[in-house]
Parts: structure tokens; C-alpha cells; sequence
């Protein structure tokens, strides 16, 4: 039933992905800013479509990949590996947003993106290590049977 769930909340959390995707898109100028600085490092707009749609698609395309290969053997790593994605549609939707204020030319605190953009990323970082954690618990956690 959980994986059930996580699965519904992937499918969720990618199609949120989409619908913020395109929104933003339809905002940005013909020419993004993905960096400023002294040098400002920027792309074409298209470009900056088809980048994002296909990190997504890569991204997202693993699950698929993952189920053809371990199926429902391991639910436990399913879940895990579901959330993972999860986790970076959710860091994606977080850079998308902050590439739109970076090109809106308003005034903003970009303290304020940051800390979601950095917590995101931490979020990520805490999940992987969860998994690895997880089976080291288990092999010295659970009893043998005798």
C-alpha cells in the first residue's frame, strides 16, 4: 500500500514539475541568464528547454528502469528510490524558480531562494544516505533465527 502511495506522490510530483516548467518557460526571455556575475554565463531559451526536459526525462526515465530490473522484489528499496526521485523533481521545480526571478529583472533577496534551493539539495544528500544507513541497520539489527 505505501508504495502505492509513493508512487501516486512520483507521478504527482512530476506532472507539479511540468505544469511549474511551463509556466516559468513561458516567462523567460529569449536569452536566460543561468549565471551572473563578472562573466554572466547565459543560454538560449530553447536551449534551456530542451536541457531541463531532458535531465527530467533521464531522471524520471530510472524508475522505469529500476521497476524492468528489480521489480516488487525489494519494496523497501522501491520506496526509497522513489522518494529519491521525488526529492529531485522537487530540487528541479527549485532551480526552475529561481532561473525565472533570476530573469524577471525584479528586485529580490536571493537570500531567500537560496535557503530553499540549498535545503532541497540537503534533503537529497540526507535521503541518499538514508538507504545505505537503512541496510547496515538491518544487517546488524535484526536477529538470526535458530
Amino acid at each position: 500500500m505505501n508504495l502505492k502511495i509513493i508512487k501516486a506522490v512520483w507521478f504527482l510530483s512530476l506532472v507539479g514539475f511540468m505544469v511549474i516548467f511551463m509556466y516559468i518557460y513561458a516567462s523567460l526571455p529569449e536569452r536566460v541568464i543561468i549565471q551572473e556575475g563578472l562573466e554572466a554565463v547565459s543560454m538560449s531559451r530553447d536551449g534551456v528547454f530542451y536541457l531541463a526536459i531532458g535531465i527530467v526525462a533521464l531522471v524520471n526515465v530510472l524508475v522505469f528502469v529500476m521497476t524492468k530490473l528489480y521489480g516488487n522484489s525489494n519494496p523497501s528499496f522501491s520506496f526509497w528510490f522513489f522518494g529519491q526521485i521525488i526529492l529531485l523533481n522537487f530540487f528541479f521545480c527549485t532551480a526552475m524558480g529561481y532561473f525565472n526571478v533570476l530573469n524577471s529583472g525584479e528586485k529580490f533577496a536571493f537570500e531567500r531562494l537560496g535557503v530553499v534551493i540549498y535545503g532541497s539539495i540537503i534533503l537529497i544528500i540526507i535521503w541518499a544516505i538514508g538507504w545505505p544507513l537503512y541496510v547496515v541497520s538491518r544487517k546488524f539489527l535484526t536477529k538470526q533465527a535458530v
